[in-house]
């Protein structure tokens, strides 16, 4: 008997405050920043929210503004924030939120992101703070990254618990691999990924993820991880499903970067054996790239919930998560209507 379920995506992972110089500037030239919120899996239950889609969050934060900040923001995209875990604000920085600082590049110089989460509340969860068996039986859909593993090693425990959970519970799962070299080693992201893999469905990654997380690497790649050919891709798809045969889905996002605001951008995906591309956005106008790939994920698991077929979802993620590229800050601002556009070939001509 098919229960209707209270949530369509259930998101896990860390979530910090994210300051922004504005106009290019380095971070010492600011006399102002711009404040945002930058979570991976906080990204994909805002924009599957902004989809269409029954989404909540789970976490530790601490009740100081910071926790309350990012706690509003996402009711505000319609999350229910209800499952985040407070801890009190201790005044000595023992248990705190994360800080993340950016710096949009231009031209040459290549945008840079810094991260100040040590002690941060997730890092330091542990068995028990989340009742997984209730949490993820109300949900369709779970989904945590490779950031949340790297944070700590009471995370990446808690993380694979999870995932468990959700198997055991029928529930589909996601996972972006999501890289972060600042946080740990390609040997122990490896080590790590082999208590991970199993419980996955759906795998989200770019060409450097599959290479310094599941060590597969694409054939005909450079160092910078550019001018990589879509149909690589299916060999190292192929790849993870024959080594993970639980994976359906493998869905990665390929960027070929001109400058720091003009880039290629194409997303392929391997489901059920089959190959497909979507269409390729040459020189993508660029405000802020961050959120991009959140965003492809964000739409291929709303495509999947909705059922759409398979050159559809491709298609729709491409467009959707494209548009990710013109807006200041992680989350995608864009409309269905807009990336349904896009998709079917919508100019950038004034709407009125």
């Amino acid at each position: 008997m098919n229960m209707e379920k209270k949530y369509d995506l259930i998101g896990f992972g860390e979530a910090m405050i994210r300051f922004t110089a504005p106009d290019h500037a380095r971070l010492e030239q600011c006399t102002h920043l711009h404040i945002a919120i930058a979570a991976a899996e906080l990204n994909v239950a805002v924009n599957t929210s902004r989809l269409g889609h029954k989404t909540a969050w789970v976490s530790k934060l601490v009740d100081i503004w910071s926790g309350q900040y990012i706690i509003n923001k996402g009711r505000e995209h319609g999350v229910d924030m209800s499952g985040v875990v407070l801890l009190p604000f201790d005044g000595k920085g023992t248990v705190r939120n994360g800080l993340c600082y950016l710096e949009v590049g231009i031209g040459p110089r290549a945008s840079k992101q810094m991260y100040d989460r040590a002690h941060s509340a997730v890092s330091l969860i542990k068995p028990g703070d989340i009742d997984w068996e209730k949490t993820l039986s109300q949900t369709r859909w779970f989904h945590t990254t490779g950031i949340t593993t790297a944070i700590s090693d009471n995370a990446a425990a808690e993380a694979i618990a999870s995932l468990k959970t959700a198997k055991k519970l029928g529930v589909t799962t996601s996972f972006d691999l999501n890289f972060r070299s600042t946080l740990w080693s390609s040997e122990k992201a490896i080590r790590v990924m082999k208590e991970v893999m199993p419980y996955v469905d759906v795998i989200i990654g770019n060409e450097e993820d599959f290479e310094k997380m599941l060590g597969v690497k694409a054939e005909g790649g450079t160092e910078s991880y550019a001018d990589l050919d879509p149909e690589s891709y299916r060999t190292v798809a192929t790849q993870v499903v024959k080594q993970y045969p639980n994976v359906k889905v493998v869905g990665t996002t390929l960027r070929h970067v001109k400058t720091a605001l003009l880039n290629d951008w194409q997303t392929v995906m391997l489901c059920d054996g089959k190959f497909y591309a979507s269409r390729k956005y040459e020189n993508l106008e660029i405000l802020d790239r961050t959120g991009g790939g959140d965003s492809f994920a964000s739409a291929l698991i709303s495509c999947m919930l909705e059922g759409k077929a398979p050159q559809e979802t491709i298609e729709f993620s491409a467009a959707y998560s494209a548009l990710c590229h013109g807006f200041m800050g992680d989350w995608n601002w864009a409309t269905k209507a807009e990336a349904e556009r896009v998709m079917k070939g919508g100019s950038a001509r004034v709407v009125r």
